[in-house]
Parts: C-alpha cells; structure tokens; sequence
C-alpha cells in the first residue's frame, strides 16, 4: 500500500550527525530520550514538545533545541506533521569542542531573551536553508548540510549552553539514569505482555514504590503509559502498513479489545477506522 508520507534520514558517521526530512502522521509521541542532542524545526504549526514536565508550543519555521538525555514527549494536532530532525553526538564532536559533554544546552522557548534572540533568529534561517538546500536536491548536498549543521550547533554552543557544575550530579542524575533506563526497557518490551511486577523487579524496586516513582516522576502511571506507547506505534502503523486493526492491537501488546477502542479514541479523538480511511485519502492524493 502505498502513501504519500515519507521519511528521510542521512548520516555523517565521522561526526555523528544525523539529518532527518521528515513529512509523517501527525499524533503523540510518548516520553522517550537519546543520548544526541536534538535540534527540531517544524514546517507547519499545530504541535507541542514537553521537555522534562515543562511544555512549549512549537511555532512553524522555529528551532527547539533538546539537550542529550533530555526525557521529551511530542503531540501534532494535525494529521500530518513536517519537520526537519538533527541528531547531534557531543561524544563525536569532541574534537572540535573537548568540554562539549560537559555543556548543558538552553535553546526552549523560555530561554530566548533580547540579548540572544539575534543568534536565535541566525540559527532559524541556517535551518531552513537546510530545507532549501533539500529541495534543489543539490549533488553537494552532504558537504553543505554538514557545513550547516556545524554552524547551527557553534551558534547554539556559544549562546545557549551553560557549564554543567560537579556539585549538579550525585541524586539527581541518578534519579534520571534511572527513569532512562526504564523508558528504554518498556520501548524494547511494550508489545509483550509487560506486567508492574516485572518492571519493578528489573528497576529493583517493590510494586508499590516503582507504582509512586513513576507518577511522580513521569506524570503518569506505569500502565496508562505502556498504552500510550502501544498506541503510539498502532497509530503509525494505520498509516504505513495495511495490516488489521486487530493484528496491529495483538502486535502491539493489546489484548483487551474494549480498552484499545477507548484509549485510542480518548488519545486520537478518532476511532482507529477512521484514521485507516485518513491514510487511505492521504496514499490516494496526488
């Protein structure tokens, strides 16, 4: 089945940078994190970007910039979203910055003040040249995207990081390296049927603190947030595969078909058919 949705990724492995061009289904994107830091410029409006419990709108043709190991959540309200996605690792560029690791990034809405906001306005239009540069579909494309990206992250270094003090890590960090590692364990096991017991034996905790740790700390309970991912992946797929809905819900870890039809319906404001016909209208348009 083919649709009108696309995905485009390049990589600089001697840098590690990766650019993505993405045109995709709009929706929500459970908490998640990276080891890159994350520079995300949107083509058209309609989404927001919670980044560690604090949410920003995220206007059209505006860079956001997401430090590495941030934990951020992503919601599009419309049907389809259009951005460009960089991944940058500081471990790569060290070269170039020996510190980088130790430079914490604040390019979010509420960092932007008079004083920077002409570097900002300088790293919004190197991004959307990227997007120029894209569309000529330029044979020295690698070599100007890369030459681009350098600019944009010098510019994002200079103006918008912040030296990470010894005295900022012990309990904290902790507290995040745990919560990291377990969003990465429900990524890899939400389509299997993962139980509160399971997860909390593997976060080496009992049922009962895991249950209080994760609200406190994601906002959310553990089961409500297996969901969101499972429907998450189930809402991509109504779009890039032509597979049931119920063989998507068994893929995807559902097993009780009342709770699936809710959830979705609460999280979408679309009932699951109604977004296969969305896909169906999208792979049609010319």
């Amino acid at each position: 089945m083919s649709h009108a949705f696309y995905e485009t990724m390049k990589e600089t492995k001697s840098l590690g940078i990766q650019l993505g061009f993405y045109s995709v289904p709009g929706g929500y994107h459970p908490p998640h994190w990276h080891d890159e830091l994350e520079i995300l410029y949107y083509l058209n409006g309609g989404t927001e970007i919670c980044v560690e419990h604090k949410t920003f709108q995220l206007p059209k043709k505006q860079v956001i910039v997401v430090d590495s190991r941030q934990i951020h959540s992503t919601h599009t309200s419309d049907t389809t979203a259009m951005f460009v996605c960089i991944h940058i690792s500081k471990a790569k560029l060290l070269e170039y910055v020996p510190d980088a690791e130790s430079l914490a990034i604040r390019c979010l809405p509420e960092d932007i003040t008079e004083e920077n906001f002409p570097a900002y306005l300088e790293i919004c239009k190197l991004a959307g040249s990227l997007v120029q540069l894209y569309m000529e579909d330029s044979p020295f494309f690698a070599l100007e995207s890369e030459g681009i990206i350098l600019q944009m992250f010098a510019r994002i270094l200079r103006h918008f990081s912040v030296r990470t003090l010894p005295e900022q890590s012990g309990q904290p960090l902790s507290l995040k390296e745990r919560l990291r590692e377990i969003i990465a364990y429900i990524n890899d096991h939400y389509a299997e049927p993962l139980t509160l017991t399971e997860i909390a034996e593997h976060a080496g905790l009992t049922r009962e603190y895991f249950c209080r740790f994760f609200k406190k700390n994601m906002g959310i309970s553990f089961l409500d947030y297996v969901n969101e991912v499972r429907l998450s992946h189930i809402y991509h797929d109504l779009f890039h595969t032509d597979q049931s809905i119920s063989r998507l819900m068994e893929n995807n870890g559902f097993t009780n078909q009342k709770l699936f039809n809710q959830s979705f319906k609460k999280r979408y404001g679309r009932t699951p058919s109604q977004v296969r016909k969305e896909s169906l209208s999208s792979s049609l348009s010319p």
